[in-house]
């Protein structure tokens, strides 16, 4: 028994280090993604406890052994888990694991054993946008009549333009824009801390010296858009942001039918991205503006064409036909047709 209380022990040092220090210090991820790790770890806890009997305190790696692994799939896949939250939870437990492999060589057969286990099959949906008209109309819901709108108006106009996630446009100081520059950039903090440089539109830049003449007169360090209390400007929060993206989403919608109901803040990235997509813009671009990792993450996002481009594609690809009318009403044509030849 105090064998295993120590082997115990020895698990909840690992798995604070990995939550608390390696993950954020190390990986450089961000909060929310911490927690997104923490709550499938906490899950498959819960799986121990209500299906193995094994308090927390009793947990140990033998916990994660693989056939109990294999378990919690079969018992999340009972609780109505959909694929892609099952592979989620997967993909934290081996992270984990692999951490601990890392750090105690012992452990590292338990992680290569539970990497045998095979993801669940995603079902693929058409990837959802915004259409050209319901994106104009979103970006111009705000008029210019107050500061705060202007701010939101400039906001919104960034995101869609740099296909940033919330986090880091909210991230952004006045020195990560680079407007000067013979190519006007900004530069994005992403996953992991990793930055990267992304190209702006002349009219983005034009808005941009507007707004920082307005809200950055001083030219001083400061972070691009916030809010003031108590005469102190405050870096925006994404929960800020995004109440922005979807108050503007319900202006527009009072006056174009084509803005769909629920309007976040990713679906900006997305419709940048599709936009580039669908003008041609080749995919390691696109991955690199994005700031993903993996060409697999980009190629995987923005291979399912809609049927809308794919009929465009087949139309525009077919050679001119002539005469088609009268080729279906001619006798050859009837036979040929009406035939069981």
């Amino acid at each position: 028994m105090r064998y295993k209380r120590k082997k115990a022990k020895c698990f909840w040092t690992m798995v604070r280090s990995y939550l608390h220090d390696y993950m954020p210090a190390i990986r450089g991820l961000s909060d929310k993604t911490i927690e997104t790790y923490k709550q499938s770890l906490k899950t498959y806890l819960r799986f121990l406890r209500e299906e193995k009997g094994l308090e927390d305190e009793d947990v140990s790696f033998e916990a994660f052994a693989r056939d109990n692994v294999k378990e919690f799939v079969v018992w999340l896949k009972g609780q109505g888990a959909s694929a892609r939250t099952v592979n989620l939870r997967i993909t934290s437990i081996r992270s984990f694991l692999k951490y601990c492999g890392q750090e105690d060589f012992e452990l590292r057969g338990i992680y290569e054993s539970v990497c045998q286990i095979q993801k669940l099959k995603e079902e693929k949906h058409p990837i959802l946008y915004l259409q050209p008209e319901a994106t104009a109309a979103i970006l111009s819901a705000y008029d210019a009549k107050s500061k705060k709108h202007r701010r939101n108006r400039m906001m919104l106009i960034l995101l869609y333009d740099t296909g940033a996630r919330v986090q880091e446009l909210a991230d952004l100081d006045i020195e990560s824009l680079h407007i000067d520059a013979p190519n006007p950039f900004v530069t994005i903090i992403g996953k992991g801390r990793k930055r990267r440089n992304v190209p702006i539109m002349k009219k983005t830049v034009a808005h941009l010296e507007l707004y920082l003449r307005e809200f950055h007169p001083s030219g001083r360090p400061a972070p691009l858009f916030y809010s003031m209390r108590e005469g102190i400007p405050h870096r925006l929060s994404t929960d800020s942001i995004s109440l922005v993206v979807g108050t503007a989403a319900a202006m527009a919608r009072e006056t174009c039918g084509a803005v769909p109901e629920n309007v976040h803040c990713h679906l900006f990235r997305k419709t940048k991205a599709m936009d580039l997509y669908k003008n041609g813009v080749p995919l390691p671009f696109i991955m690199q503006l994005l700031g993903h990792e993996s060409m697999s993450t980009t190629s995987g996002f923005y291979a399912f064409a809609t049927l809308e481009m794919m009929s465009e594609a087949i139309n525009k690809s077919a050679p001119n036909i002539g005469g088609t009318e009268k080729l279906w009403k001619s006798k050859d044509a009837k036979q040929f047709l009406y035939t069981l030849d």
